[in-house]
Order: C-alpha cells, then sequence, then structure tokens
C-alpha cells in the first residue's frame, strides 16, 4: 500500500514538474504582453476547461506532461490579425529568450526549493562516495513475495552475526576479487553455504567467515524464482547526511545544487553510450547497470520503493535530481526543445546584427519548415531511446535495495 502511494505521488510530482515548467513559459509571456491562447496540463482529450481572461486553463485525460500555447511561436502559426503586434516571433530578443528560459528556470527554481526542504527536514548527503564496495547499513534479511514486497523481519542479518562493520572495504568473495557493488552483489548471491569476504579494515587485511540466509527471489521478467544468499548489507555513503536551520539552509542547497548540476551534466554526456547497457538490460540476462537512464515509470518505481522503506528524504532528492535533469535537457540546441528555440532567437539576433552593419534591413524570421527535417531525426531518436529506457524498466528496472 505504501509503495503504490509513494508510486502515485512522485508520479504526481513529475506531472507537477512538467506543469510547472509550462507555467514557466506562461507567466514570462503574460508579464511582457504576449497573448497565452491555452494552458493544460496532459495531452489527448479534455476533461475540463475554463476560460480566464483571454487564456483557456484546463486537464486533459493523459497525465503526460503539458503545453503552453503562446500566440505567434514561429511565423508559421496562425495568429488573428488584432493579436499580430503581440505575436511572440515579432517581439524583442530579450523577451523572446526570457519566455523560452522561463520553464528551465522553473524547474531549476523547483529542484533548489526541494534541495532546501531536504536539507531543513532531512539533511543534505554527501554527493562524494567511498569505494563501491565499501559495507554500509546492516540489517536482517526480509522475505520477498511473489508480488516483489517484502516481509518484516527483526534481529541481526547474516552480515552483523559475522562481524562485519561499516566501512569495511571488501575486495574478495570467496576468493574471487570484486571492484564493484554489482560484482560484490552477483558473486555473493550465487553462494549456497559458508564463505568468506576479504575485507580491508584499518590498514589491516581481514578474512571474515559468513553464513548466508537463503532466500527466494522472483524475477522481474516473469522467470522462474530462484534461490539466492543474502546477508544483509548495503552500499556505504559517505557519512549522515548534514541538517540545517532555514537561514543556513539557503546558501547551503544553493551548493548542493551546484555540485548536482554538475553530476548531471556529467549524466546526460553519458546518455548516448548507456544505449547499450540499456538494451542489454531488455534483452540479458544480467543484473540492469544502476547508472542507466530511467523512464517516467522507472523513476515513480524508484519513488514507490524510497517511501516503502521510509526513505522521504531519497524520494525529494529524485524529484529534485528529475527536476535538475529536465532543465539541463531543455537546455539542448535542438528542436523541439527549448534549447532549440533559444538557439533560433540568437541565431537570427546574431544574423540581424551583421546585416545592419552592412546596411541592410532585418532578415525574415527563420523558416522552421527548413528545420522541421531535422525536428523529426531528434524527436524519432528520442522517441526510440524513451521507448528502450521504458521497456528496460519494465522488464529488469533498476533495484535501489539489493
Amino acid at each position: 500500500m505504501v509503495y503504490a502511494i509513494g508510486f502515485a505521488l512522485f508520479a504526481l510530482g513529475i506531472t507537477l514538474s512538467v506543469a510547472l515548467h509550462e507555467c514557466g513559459h506562461m507567466w514570462a509571456a503574460q508579464a511582457t504582453g504576449m497573448k497565452v491562447r491555452r494552458y493544460f496540463v496532459g495531452f489527448g482529450p479534455s476533461v475540463f476547461s475554463f476560460r480566464r481572461g483571454e487564456t483557456e486553463y484546463g486537464l486533459k485525460a493523459l497525465p503526460l506532461g503539458g503545453f503552453c500555447d503562446i500566440a505567434g511561436m514561429t511565423a508559421l502559426d496562425e495568429i488573428a490579425p488584432e493579436d499580430l503586434d503581440r505575436a511572440m516571433y515579432r517581439q524583442a530578443t530579450w523577451k523572446r529568450l526570457f519566455v523560452m528560459s522561463g520553464g528551465i528556470a522553473m524547474n531549476f527554481l523547483l529542484g533548489y526549493i526541494l534541495i532546501v526542504i531536504l536539507a531543513v527536514g532531512w539533511g543534505l548527503p554527501h554527493l562524494t562516495q567511498p569505494p563501491e564496495t565499501q559495507l554500509g547499513s546492516m540489517s536482517c534479511v526480509r522475505t520477498e513475495n511473489p508480488d516483489k514486497t517484502y516481509q518484516d523481519c527483526t534481529g541481526d542479518g547474516p552480515a552483523q552475526r559475522a562481524g562485519l562493520q561499516r566501512g569495511d572495504l571488501v575486495t574478495a568473495v570467496n576468493g574471487t576479487p570484486v571492484d564493484s557493488w554489482v560484482e560484490f552483489k552477483e558473486e555473493t548471491e550465487k553462494q549456497t553455504g559458508p564463505f568468506t569476504y576479504t575485507v580491508e579494515r584499518d590498514g589491516e587485511t581481514l578474512t571474515v567467515p559468513i553464513t548466508p540466509e537463503l532466500t527466494t527471489v522472483y524475477p522481474e521478467k516473469g522467470g522462474q524464482p530462484k534461490t539466492v544468499a543474502k546477508i544483509g548489507v548495503g552500499q556505504d555513503s559517505s557519512g549522515p547526511p548534514v541538517e540545517y536551520s532555514f537561514p543556513a539552509a539557503l546558501p547551503a542547497a544553493a551548493s548542493f545544487t551546484g555540485e548536482l548540476g554538475v553530476r548531471t551534466v556529467e549524466s546526460l554526456a553519458q546518455m548516448p553510450a548507456k544505449v547499450s547497457a540499456l538494451w542489454d538490460a531488455v534483452w540479458g540476462d544480467g543484473e540492469r547497470d544502476p547508472e542507466t537512464p530511467v523512464s517516467v515509470y522507472g523513476a515513480s518505481r524508484i519513488g514507490g520503493e524510497t517511501a516503502e522503506r521510509g526513505l522521504w528524504g531519497l524520494f525529494i532528492l529524485v524529484l529534485a535530481s528529475l527536476n535538475f535533469f529536465l532543465g539541463i535537457f531543455n537546455l539542448l540546441p535542438l528542436l523541439p526543445l527549448d534549447g532549440g528555440h533559444i538557439a533560433v532567437v540568437i541565431y537570427e539576433k546574431l544574423r540581424n546584427l551583421f546585416r545592419n552593419r552592412k546596411g541592410l534591413p532585418d532578415g525574415a524570421p527563420v523558416d522552421y519548415l527548413k528545420l522541421m527535417p531535422a525536428t523529426y531525426v531528434v524527436v524519432v531518436v528520442g522517441g526510440a531511446y524513451m521507448l528502450l529506457t521504458l521497456a528496460a524498466d519494465i522488464v529488469n528496472p533498476v533495484n535501489l535495495f539489493p
């Protein structure tokens, strides 16, 4: 039940993030005198709508985003003669840039507000992570149900009973070297009885014998359940989150936002290279790389899992990260993204500056019809990537809680 609530809340958070993105465009357009004809949340058939002033507001049946219809966004737009002077493409460059960047700014602002809430309510985590195979929190082993929920458990788990400690760096599982958390997990789960860990602790190398608990897990792809070894341990983080008072949280959240923004740009740059990993997640048999992108469904699933475990701070952090990703992704100079429209506006301004220096009048607005082939390529490639990510999230989702 808690999982379903968390899933629904995260999906609602994504919808609100996109809706507020469009609000950023709408409010900027209204503030600069442009005409906003429609603002809708969702797509498809209209559920309801109402008119306030010159704008129609409403909700559509498919909560997959939203849109803001600004009169004369391009010269191809049909516009009433009385609204021609308010057409967006005829406005000053700064106004057009202000409107097109309004949605991006809204995502950044929303992400920052969520980080402030996180700082005050749960504390800011450390983004610099320790080595991947360093052990973190330990607990009892929970039994998995066929519907992928877990039963409650009590007492110490195998890791605690074996004397493992938080901060232990595992270098080998039963003699097999491991360099990543995925390798550590895979080697651990294949054990069938007592085995040993080779760990580094306080400058010493130790061999720690451990007896795992064998438990049944149910594959996401609908295959046969299998029995694996579990020890009840999580990956280490860089220490407990740091909580702040509200005044102190404002600059701390700004600094944290900068760090998170840099990591988001790095993740965005790695997206093309993740295609093969996503393909393997769909058609292969191995565990999915946790660093691969997720779809709206996959992100909502993570939201449900964090809520189920009471990790509301992580819930907020993931939602904030998603807003930063939406903002930075929309900065890409590709149509139909906001960054593509911004690039067109900047191109027109620079072109006109050169023309004016030669004594020539401003050139005509950019012909978007000539840009349609490139736009279609972006839409098709982006759509295919989204479908691949969705498929991976359905058949082999990211597992943050082994």
